[in-house]
């Protein structure tokens, strides 16, 4: 089995109201595998012939407004990483978020028990040049990346179609004065997919829609919908849904409600594709610290009890 895990930050679970862009938003291949336009808040486990979708909480059982820094550390590592610090941490994370990346994220137990493992988004050489001079910082993702001890993938890497973007058409590069060539949301979904086949698990994070949610543009937001559904739609006809299993997860809600200032509180859907996904315990799936032991026990049974306990 193989697992391609995309991830959509600030991806939640709205009402069928004019504040929320999906309401509006043509997406015909999500409509397809889940037998209609069903993300919503009110339409708890979506089941289809080939994909499901589980709501699923993100507030950790801590008071206050689920973040970045601890959905993520916890969806990474299956630890409660709110609870642990007894907040909800913003952006960044934390020296004890950090610590706790380091030693018990999802790649890095893969990659340690020898699991083929990558991480999808490009990098700019001047990003590194502005994490030494600490004038910008690693997100959480870049951190499980890293804690696999895999490169993170450049610009040359996205040029041979071997990484994909954080907008996935590379149109901020080209705006920022990059030599790329544009490629349509079609060939994104593509090239994520080779990457796939060729690794045994495969992260992607795209956080363009936190962002358009956070600027409450209606017009971009829908557009977000719309592109996420082609990309995902190619990406999946060049998966084999019989040995791989597709992950579309998030941290938090924000882009599903933009009479909202910031994130929300509401579930977000975690749907799983594959072919055999009911033969799978997805039943144990209710809140962002299930998913790692789900992976985990997709590609190495036992792996997170082992990794939790020190046996």
């Amino acid at each position: 089995m193989k697992v391609l895990m995309i991830f959509i930050d600030g991806f939640g679970l709205g009402n069928k109201w004019e504040s929320n862009p999906y309401f509006f938003a043509r997406t015909p291949f999500l409509d397809s595998i889940l037998g209609g336009h069903v993300l919503y808040a009110d339409s708890g486990v979506v089941k289809g012939s080939r994909a499901i979708m589980i709501p699923t909480d993100a507030c950790l059982d801590v008071p206050g407004v689920p973040q970045s820094a601890t959905g993520q550390t916890t969806l990474w590592t299956g630890i409660n990483a709110a609870k642990m610090v007894g907040r909800h941490v913003n952006a960044y994370p934390t020296r004890q978020l950090r610590d706790l990346i380091s030693n018990y994220s999802i790649m890095k137990l893969l990659a340690d028990k020898g699991k083929k493992v990558t991480f999808a988004n490009a990098y700019r050489d001047e990003y590194f040049q502005l994490v030494q001079q600490r004038k910008a910082f690693h997100s959480t993702s870049t951190l499980v990346a890293l804690s696999s001890g895999q490169p993170l993938r450049s610009i040359e890497d996205l040029n041979q179609s071997n990484a994909v973007y954080q907008d996935f058409t590379n149109r901020m590069l080209i705006e920022w004065g990059y030599q790329v060539k544009e490629i349509s949301s079609e060939q994104a979904g593509q090239n994520l997919a080779r990457l796939a086949r060729e690794h045994d698990f495969t992260l992607y994070e795209y956080f363009i829609s936190d962002k358009t949610g956070h600027a409450r543009d209606m017009v971009r937001a829908i557009e977000i919908y719309q592109m996420l559904d082609r990309m995902m739609a190619t990406c999946i006809a060049d998966t084999n849904l019989k040995d791989t299993m597709v992950l579309i997860v998030s941290d938090h809600g924000n882009l599903e409600d933009l009479s909202c200032k910031g994130h929300t509180v509401n579930k977000v859907p975690t749907i799983l594709i594959n072919n055999n996904y009911k033969g799978t315990a997805f039943s144990s799936i209710s809140s962002l610290t299930d998913m790692t032991p789900f992976v985990l026990d997709l590609l190495l049974p036992g792996c997170m009890e082992e990794a939790v306990t020190g046996q």
